[in-house]
Parts: C-alpha cells; sequence; structure tokens
C-alpha cells in the first residue's frame, strides 16, 4: 500500500548547519523533496531563484498571502519567509516525504494544519561553534550576526515544542541519524491510522466466520 508522505519540518539556529544537512540528506537518500521557501530577502552570492529561494518582491509575496498560497510565513530579520502550498501538498500526496527548512513561528503553524508533521530541531555542538560558523561564512556584517545571535536565544525557549533535536556536530553522522528518524516516524500509529483500520475490519470478518 502506498502511504502518503510525511511533512518534516526542520528548524534551528542560524549557522546551526541545517541547509546543509539538508541538501545531503536528499543527496544520501531518494525518497525526500526539498521544499524550496519563497522570501522577500536579496540573493546571496551563488545563490539562485527558484533553487535556494523563489525570491519575491514584498508586494508579490503578500499578493500570496492574500490569496491562501502559503502553507505557513513569518517575517524574520526583517523579511518575509513562507511555504508555496501546491509543491508541498502534490509531492505529499505522491508519497514522497517533504522537507520544510523554516524557523520556529512557521514550525508551529505548520504542526496546526498538518497535526502528522514531524518537527526536528537542528542545534550545534556549543554556543561558541555557533558563533564561529556565523563568522565564518563572510556574509554579514558583525551587526546582523549579533542580531542572529539574539534571535537564537529567543528559538532556544521553543524546542520542546519539537518532536526531536538533532546535533550537528559530525555531517555523515548526523544526516544518517535524520534519515532514521524519519524512518521510525512512518510507523507510528497516528501516521497509519487508514492501514490499522482496515486490518481492524479484516479481522472482525474473520472473527464472524465470514470469507
Amino acid at each position: 500500500m502506498k502511504n502518503k508522505g510525511i511533512l518534516i519540518v526542520v528548524s534551528g539556529f542560524s549557522g546551526a548547519g541545517k541547509g546543509t544537512l539538508m541538501k545531503k540528506l536528499v543527496q544520501e537518500y531518494d525518497n525526500y523533496a526539498l521544499s524550496v521557501s519563497a522570501t522577500t530577502r536579496a540573493p546571496r552570492d551563488g545563490e539562485e531563484d527558484g533553487r535556494e529561494y523563489f525570491f519575491l518582491s514584498k508586494e508579490d509575496f503578500e499578493r500570496k498571502i492574500e490569496q491562501n498560497g502559503l502553507i505557513e510565513y513569518a517575517c524574520y530579520c526583517g523579511n518575509y519567509y513562507g511555504t508555496p502550498r501546491d509543491y508541498v501538498e502534490k509531492q505529499l500526496d505522491a508519497g514522497r516525504d517533504v522537507i520544510l527548512e523554516i524557523e520556529i513561528q512557521g514550525a508551529l503553524k505548520v504542526r496546526k494544519q498538518f497535526p502528522t508533521s514531524l518537527l526536528l530541531f537542528v542545534m550545534p555542538p556549543s554556543v561558541q561553534e555557533l558563533k564561529r560558523r556565523l563568522t565564518g561564512r563572510g556574509t554579514e556584517t558583525a551587526e546582523v550576526i549579533e542580531k542572529r545571535m539574539v534571535r537564537a536565544a529567543e528559538e532556544a525557549e521553543g524546542i520542546e515544542e519539537y518532536d526531536y533535536i538533532v546535533v550537528n556536530d559530525d555531517l555523515e553522522t548526523c544526516v544518517r541519524e535524520l534519515h532514521e528518524i524519519i524512518v521510525a516516524a512512518h510507523n507510528t500509529p497516528y501516521r497509519n491510522e487508514e492501514f490499522i483500520e482496515k486490518i481492524r475490519e479484516e479481522l472482525e470478518v474473520l472473527s464472524k466466520g465470514e470469507k
């Protein structure tokens, strides 16, 4: 029987390495679809529209909000970020697991719309390593890095809302752990209610001596 895919929401502090993890996960295993978010922020060097993000104007983004074309959206560091609805629902119906890399506000909104979604929070091995990674990217000013560290402190208050945490120390180990968690999640009873009900109905028929 072909099950629907699971919607997997991955969050984490900026600099925790969640983007690298997700790309590696999709490369290593073939049942994942990485959802591309829409944003109003400017592209960084090397980023392409439709690959890392759909880069939209503020006006275009707000039009999508009005048309209910986003599963969730939020404003982060002065820019909109959101998840286009059509792509996600199409992939789930096809049986693929869809990964959303979004921040904590959006994750909790998704959980309300998709109760069987799986929420994962990626953490660095230490705060010192987090700051080192942010500084090492070389793409942001000291002021922006400071804002991201303040934001991380705020996000740390909501980690308990997630199903699992994954510490991103060694990339290969972390990717394997993520995959194992997702595989196990497919077998939880509340994600298999239709299958369980089908078995119950067949057992009831047999118990009555019917063929």
